[in-house]
């Protein structure tokens, strides 16, 4: 062999080392970015355990949650449901007393000196007529109670208006007594215009039932048809 092909041949062997030796870097090169790209699209056990463990303290089955913090929620619910809705006990307190029922009341007229309407006073004076609780429970009123005025044969019924005023309601225990107002237009009975009423027929508030009083006044300007009448009706209490 010459030397001419002895050089030529150590250099092609330089070639192919030398190559070789290239495509072994680039390999693991390679290999490198793979396994640090797989690693960073992983989440670490620890840090995937951690997180179990934290979600199952919140939920107060784990050691590692912080006790204030789920006081503080349950004090939180507490306070949200106490602030938007009545109390269980205030409920059942409210619901164990039932309003009063007709059968259960007895209804009078003031009669008293200073009860007395003034029939000079046109439709500035009141009568008021009591209610009282004859039952042997407690009961609520309130509201307005109806009232029909009627002539002596009942052939003229006066389904008397209502005031505008607010009202609330009253609880009555046994032999307890509350009152309401009937704003009166009087008038001589001699005038032309005039109604005499013989009977209060009072229906107490959310009652169909109705206690029936003599009238012991005189005689009102009949405004049956009026659309402000002087006479009307005012809430309990």
């Amino acid at each position: 062999m010459s030397s001419n092909t002895t050089v030529r041949t150590a250099r092609r062997r330089t070639v192919r080392i030398a190559a070789a030796a290239l495509t072994a870097a680039a390999a693991l090169t390679l290999t490198a970015c793979n396994g640090s790209d797989a690693n960073a699209s992983k989440p670490a056990a620890g840090a995937e355990s951690n997180g179990g463990g934290s979600s199952a303290g919140a939920q107060g089955s784990g050691g590692k949650a912080d006790p204030a913090a789920k006081v503080d929620t349950d004090a939180g619910a507490a306070g949200k449901q106490s602030s938007g809705a009545p109390a269980a006990g205030g409920d059942r307190a409210g619901s164990g007393v039932e309003r009063c029922h007709t059968s259960g009341l007895e209804a009078s007229f003031a009669t008293g000196e200073d009860a007395a309407p003034d029939p000079n006073a046109g439709g500035s004076t009141t009568t008021s007529i009591v209610l009282t609780n004859a039952g042997d429970r407690t009961c609520k009123i309130g509201g307005f109670a109806g009232v029909d005025l009627t002539s002596e044969n009942g052939g003229q019924v006066w389904s008397l208006a209502r005031s505008s005023a607010k009202y609330g309601s009253i609880t009555l225990g046994p032999g307890d007594s509350t009152d309401f107002t009937i704003s009166l237009g009087m008038t001589d009975e001699s005038e032309e215009g005039s109604y005499k009423p013989a009977f209060a027929v009072v229906t107490p508030p959310n009652e169909t039932a109705s206690l029936k009083l003599e009238w012991p006044w005189g005689a009102l300007v009949d405004q049956r048809a009026a659309t402000h009448p002087a006479t009307f009706v005012n809430p309990i209490g």
